[in-house]
């Protein structure tokens, strides 16, 4: 049961955050919630001690830090910050974090320059009928929830609570 919940919640999460940016640019809060709030369950259910959950937290606790300040700067959105920060919680200060958010930061770099390279074809992407959402096209912003979701998805599988969930499953 507990391993179910280890593989569907934050793939589940990241892909439904991944899907509302890309078509609204915006990520509901509620993802990101969701994430933060099944971390405890999950982790309380696969027997990781306090100390390491807490861990976790100061893990996520340093991510929102980095992830204020840019926002601060008016260079990250709040909902890319919320969702990196629930995130982080579930990789805590392990190697897997850093993969994370090496992923997330090539995945960004690629997102952005494939969006920017999409919005100067605007015309022609409008007129060949391309199913594009409009919002991509238009607005001044990068939907980074998706390349938020795509870091994670890669770098899951070396995350503390999907090896334990291997190790129950072996």
């Amino acid at each position: 049961m507990i391993e179910a919940a280890i593989f569907v919640i934050f793939p589940f999460c990241l892909g439904f955050a991944a899907f509302s940016d890309l078509l609204t640019m915006t990520i509901p809060n509620r993802a990101s919630v969701i994430l933060v709030g099944a971390f405890f369950v999950v982790a309380l259910l696969a027997g990781l001690n306090f100390s390491e959950i807490g861990l976790h937290v100061l893990a996520a606790m340093a991510v929102f830090a980095a992830c204020f300040a840019l926002f601060a700067a008016n260079v990250m959105g709040g909902g890319d910050a919320k969702l990196l920060t629930a995130s982080a919680i579930w990789f805590g200060f392990t190697p897997s974090l850093a993969a994370f958010l090496l992923y997330v930061s090539i995945f960004g770099g690629a997102l952005t320059l494939i969006v920017l390279a999409l919005r100067r074809q605007e015309n022609a992407i409008l007129a060949s009928g391309i199913p594009v959402p409009q919002l991509l096209l238009t607005a001044k912003k990068i939907p980074y929830g998706i390349a938020i979701a795509l870091g994670g998805l890669v770098a899951y599988p070396s995350s503390p609570l999907m090896e334990a969930a291997f190790a129950r499953l072996s």
